[in-house]
């Protein structure tokens, strides 16, 4: 029972780490479509200005230049914000999968000194066990050897006792 608790620690203990190895994975992939998925807010934020801007031009004659300007300006800070938010998510991506292969290789190396510990304290509490039904077995046949001589002298006793009383009634 207690090799068997032991046991269900260490799966325990794997299946923790797989967990968070899972998750880890799961963030990982999820980061493609977050990046994605802000991306394209972007560009609709810049169709958006877009399409401001083409109404101000067209409402508002003579100011086709400084709507030029204004529009280049945004694309300029869009392509920048666009550039700055890919280099981020790659940063933060190599980042995340440098310290998710320390963390696979460091709970890699944690697993099996468990698992080397855990054999090695099965084996020992094996060893103990087998040293115990040795020591029962051994210390059963020493009180079946003394239950044997005491049978042995109550017998001799008892032809004493018998021998006593024909001496006495003779």
């Amino acid at each position: 029972m207690q090799r068997a608790s032991i046991k269900q620690s260490q799966q325990a203990v794997q299946q923790s780490i797989d967990f968070q190895q899972s998750m880890s994975d799961a963030i990982v992939d999820s980061l493609d479509s977050t990046e994605s998925a802000q991306q394209r807010g972007v560009e609709m934020s810049q169709t958006l200005v877009h399409s401001y801007l083409d109404a101000v031009e067209s409402s508002m004659p003579g100011s086709s230049a400084a709507v030029e300007e204004l529009r280049s300006a945004l694309d300029e800070q869009v392509e920048f914000l666009i550039e700055n938010h890919s280099e981020s998510f790659d940063t933060f991506e190599d980042e995340w999968a440098e310290g998710t292969q320390a963390f696979d290789d460091l709970s890699g190396d944690w697993v099996s000194a468990i698992d080397d510990q855990v054999d090695l304290l099965i084996e020992a509490h094996e060893e103990v066990e087998d040293q115990s039904v040795e020591a029962v077995e051994e210390m059963s046949s020493q009180v079946e050897n003394l239950q044997d001589q005491l049978e042995e002298v109550q017998e001799q006793v008892k032809e004493v006792q018998e021998e006593a009383v024909d001496v006495v009634e003779e």
